[in-house]
């Protein structure tokens, strides 16, 4: 079968894309933000977009595969992407014409695939001692699928949202572990849906959605969330803790705190204060430190992080990540929580940092999670793995101050 002319073009198009990017991989964490500029030129339609990011950011979470190939035969990786990528509508057509034969692997492919799952090289050699379980299925596969679209239910009327994706005709399926969160299993621009407009749904992960459902959080209270960027645990704590609890949000970013207020305006959230100023009470029933770090946890949403994040970069997190604990821990009231979380996989980050925090302020001690929804729990704290429920993974460590 001869590809058709737009296949050709699209093939064409995409390893032009593909070599202007080659520069940039390992030192760009801004990665996307090129992409989108990319895809942004007039050139490109909406259909376009979504078939060469889809290419790109397979390409991306399978980068030693695909430079290896290409070195040899571009049009072997071209194969090899088309095969790899998830399959989604606007990706049949350009698939068909470049690998007819889908989807059986070819012998060399198939040999090619174990090798690298066998050896780890699809994932930053440097980073086995962090996690050794993301090296072995079937963490390694989960890492490198296409992330799944999960929304968190933001009502106590989940009949309204569901009757408007049947209208739509989106099919979503329940977590089974956690009912408020969706997994949409269509193409969906959820941001039209009315449900989206008036804050019935929020675009959330489920592992990040895992985080706060893990810890034990009593309804009632004033909350403090200290990282709290543009406000995707904020939200979710504030229905936690109800109507009788109040969350105070606190972040760096004036840009994030903006985008906090209008999530949580059209949730109609009347327990949130976005604080623009440093928190000044010491007294608080709870604090969350969902802390800036590598992300590694999400390499399968954003896998250029993979080849732009080095040791180094870990050890700078996870200094200020202990800096963070201190900082907002000493704002925890005796008896409450303070509850530590990251979208790392490092135990550079997440064990290493709790122990280190524990060692300066043995006041606080660790706390069993109010549920472990089946994630590997040690002395430390709770570590989500990838494969567990088809989500990024997370670590967090619920601690107590003594009374």
């Amino acid at each position: 079968m001869t590809p058709s002319a737009v296949a050709l073009s699209q093939q064409r198009t995409f390893l032009r894309l593909w070599r202007s990017l080659a520069p940039h991989l390992g030192t760009d964490r801004d990665l996307p933000l090129r992409i989108q500029r990319l895809l942004g030129r007039r050139a490109f339609g909406a259909r376009d977009r979504r078939v060469y990011r889809e290419l790109l950011y397979t390409a991306l979470r399978y980068r030693p595969w695909i430079e290896e190939t290409a070195a040899r035969d571009e049009a072997r990786a071209l194969a090899a992407v088309a095969w790899l990528a998830a399959d989604v509508p606007a990706l049949r057509s350009f698939r068909a014409a470049t690998i007819p034969d889908w989807p059986p692997l070819p012998a060399e492919m198939a040999e090619r695939a174990r090798h690298l799952e066998v050896t780890g090289e699809l994932l930053p050699a440097w980073f086995r001692s962090h996690c050794p379980a993301a090296f072995v299925p079937p963490n390694l596969e989960a890492l490198h699928r296409r992330a799944p679209l999960w929304i968190r239910l933001q009502t106590d009327q989940p009949d309204i949202v569901a009757g408007e994706f049947t209208a739509r005709g989106w099919t979503w399926q329940p977590s089974p572990v956690w009912p408020e969160a969706w997994n949409v299993q269509a193409e969906a621009d959820l941001t039209t849906a009315a449900a989206y407009r008036e804050g019935r749904i929020e675009i959330q992960d489920l592992g990040s959605q895992l985080v706060l459902a893990s810890a034990p959080i009593p309804s009632g209270g004033r909350w403090l969330d200290a990282c709290a960027g543009a406000g995707g645990k904020t939200l979710q704590l504030a229905r936690l803790v109800g109507g009788n609890g109040q969350v105070d949000a606190h972040d760096i970013r004036a840009a994030a705190l903006a985008e906090l207020r209008r999530r949580a305006d059209r949730a109609g959230l009347a327990n949130i204060t976005v604080l623009t100023d440093a928190p000044r009470r010491a007294d608080y029933d709870g604090v969350l430190v969902d802390a800036p770090c590598s992300g590694s946890g999400t390499w399968r949403r954003a896998p250029h992080l993979k080849w732009s994040t080095s040791p180094a970069d870990v050890a700078a997190h996870a200094a200020r990540q202990l800096a963070l604990l201190d900082r907002f821990g000493g704002l925890v009231r005796p008896g409450a929580l303070l509850v530590y979380a990251t979208c790392s996989l490092s135990r550079r980050e997440n064990q290493d940092v709790v122990a280190s925090f524990l060692a300066r302020r043995p006041g606080f001690a660790v706390v069993p999670p109010a549920r472990a929804f089946a994630g590997v729990v040690d002395e430390f704290g709770l570590t989500l793995l990838p494969a567990a429920h088809d989500s990024d993974g997370f670590f967090v460590a619920p601690l107590r101050r003594a009374a």
